[in-house]
């Protein structure tokens, strides 16, 4: 496999530990050890005696009941756990997939969404997304594009970057296409949870598919992105065995501190979700007013779930220019929408933090300074 550069991450390693903003994350707010320690009465003693040679492959036991417990329809055997949602998006990618076959992916998106099917050989049809429609999806040229070739479809919802989510029978409707052409459904659920109102929470493709494969981590809605979680559910059993097999090549078996620390998030899931929701609403409220400020430089379309948006530069300005020289003025970080290879026109910013108000502050002191001529 040949594999192209990872544009959005490569810029990431680049400057993310170099400034003191970084308001592009797209995890929420983190957790020390200490404080994921105070959620139980006896976690210190627990995790004095946690072992640590080698862990089962699929996961711990436990790990995989407590995230079965997010799903409606899943049991702990059809959970599967690796280093983070990027193993899993690769090695789901690579058993399901072969050379010729034909993917449809949600776009812009995660560049391993579609860049390992391009890797593997897979034609790849981008399902654009535009905010001259809010972001909304055209379900005409999904069923338009599928082919006899066509083995997955590929979603992401809440979206990144765009925070965009459908109505639930919009959603179904993507669903019913899949099942009426007998093709998977790659539903990358990273943000689920992250919802702004729980009615508009989605069901997980996995929940009511039997070729749904549904992705989940700790890293975004949960904040526990350094213990590098994650996972597939699915009730495929077949492709379940052969991304268990396929994981003997890859990690092997993942930390067992790690999935420690996940099991005992995950157990008091509600405290942690409704701290990091808290963040994103006061936030929201800040960039709300921030956009509508500044209406002329900035095209704002408010996100429906999740921690980012995906905001337009009005002005004529490259924005990858525009982001260099916020980094270099503010030590701020936005992540230009050139290393998602969607124009020079769009950022990504990220509402997920304690000190967001912070590098809002700055943000503005840029504009305010760099392009008061043009606002």
């Amino acid at each position: 496999m040949r594999i192209k550069a990872f544009k959005l991450e490569e810029y990431f390693a680049k400057y993310e530990f170099n400034v003191k903003y970084t308001l592009c994350s797209s995890d929420c707010e983190s957790f020390s050890v200490d404080e994921l320690l105070t959620l139980e009465k006896d976690s210190l003693k627990n995790l004095k005696e946690v072992w640590l040679g080698y862990t089962e492959s699929i996961g711990n036991p436990h790990l995989r009941e407590e995230i079965s417990k997010l799903y409606g329809n899943i049991n702990p055997e059809e959970v599967i756990v690796f280093s983070g949602a990027e193993e899993a998006i690769f090695i789901a990618m690579n058993v399901l997939l072969k050379k010729d076959d034909h993917i449809i992916v949600q776009y812009p998106g995660y560049q391993s969404l579609y860049e390992i099917a391009n890797a593997i050989g897979c034609k790849v049809t981008k399902w654009l997304m535009d905010d001259k429609n809010n972001w909304e999806l055209d379900l005409q040229f999904l069923e338009s594009n599928i082919t006899k070739s066509t083995k997955c479809i590929v979603v992401n919802f809440p979206h990144n970057p765009t925070g965009y989510l459908p109505a639930k029978d919009f959603y179904k409707r993507i669903i019913n296409i899949a099942k009426k052409n007998n093709i998977y459904i790659l539903s990358d659920e990273v943000y689920k949870f992250l919802e702004y109102s729980e009615t508009n929470r989605l069901p997980s493709a996995c929940d009511i598919y039997d070729k749904g494969i549904s992705i989940g981590v700790m890293s975004k809605a949960f904040g526990l992105a350094g213990l590098r979680i994650g996972w597939i559910a699915t009730k495929d059993k077949e492709l379940y065995e052969g991304i268990a097999s396929f994981k003997n090549y890859t990690t092997i078996c993942n930390s067992a501190l790690s999935e420690f620390f996940a099991t005992l998030a995950l157990r008091n899931r509600s405290i942690i979700i409704n701290r990091n929701l808290e963040i994103i609403t006061n936030n929201l409220i800040l960039l709300d007013d921030f956009f509508n400020n500044y209406g002329d430089f900035f095209k704002w379309i408010k996100p429906k779930a999740g921690s980012i948006a995906f905001p337009r530069l009005l002005a004529n300005i490259g924005v990858e220019v525009f982001c260099l020289n916020l980094l270099k003025e503010k030590s701020v970080l936005l992540m230009p929408s050139t290393n998602y290879d969607y124009g020079d026109h769009y950022f990504r910013i990220g509402f997920g933090r304690k000190n967001m108000p912070e590098a809002l502050k700055k943000l503005e002191e840029y504009v305010k300074e760099k392009y008061k001529n043009l606002i």
